[in-house]
């Protein structure tokens, strides 16, 4: 009986381990397709820090196109990055091609940063980024689902997540700056 207890504690010592030494995810495992139909990998990103934005061209919060590439042009040279990956999953409010999103984007925002293809945020056709971006089991932070267009996450110059904000933390806000402002 003894015998059998000590095996079995061994064997529960030895899967928490394998759990503890489990290497989560960075968002430097994965690539994506940027509007254009090009591979776009996070990979070449390492050492900056990431924010990364679900939108849409016809949404209440379309206008933080305007506060994303001042944040991206103030901040571009610093190390930091915004990627945004447009979705029409909520109120299908971005139901255009890529090409049409993109001039959407440039004519109307004067975007600049890199924009990816259209993605579902969320449900069962999600894409693997957001799998990683709102699944503890893959990021190894958190827990999160996409509430609404222009859900922002931020991803540390290591590649994992730090945090993320819904749709009413704009672009300028205090806790975004001062995170990109952070050494």
């Amino acid at each position: 009986m003894k015998r059998l207890s000590l095996i079995a504690l061994l064997i529960f010592f030895t899967n928490c381990n394998a759990q503890n030494n489990k290497k989560m995810n960075t968002i430097y495992d994965y690539k994506v397709e940027d509007i254009s139909g090009n591979e776009f990998d996070f990979a070449d990103l390492k050492g900056k820090k990431i924010l990364i934005v679900n939108t849409a061209s016809k949404c209440g919060f379309t206008p933080q196109f305007d506060g994303l590439e001042e944040l991206y042009q103030k901040y571009k040279d610093q190390n930091f990055v915004i990627v945004g990956f447009p979705s029409n999953d909520f109120g299908e409010q971005d139901p255009g091609s890529n090409e049409e999103i993109a001039e959407f984007c440039k004519i109307n925002y004067g975007v600049t940063f890199p924009m990816m293809s259209k993605v579902s945020v969320k449900g069962d056709s999600i894409a693997p980024i957001y799998q990683f971006l709102t699944q503890k089991e893959l990021n190894g932070k958190k827990s999160s689902s996409v509430k609404w267009n222009f859900q922002k996450y931020i991803i540390n110059e290591d590649g994992t997540l730090q945090d993320y904000f819904y749709s009413i933390t704009t672009p300028d806000s205090k806790k975004i700056t001062k995170w990109i402002e952070k050494n």
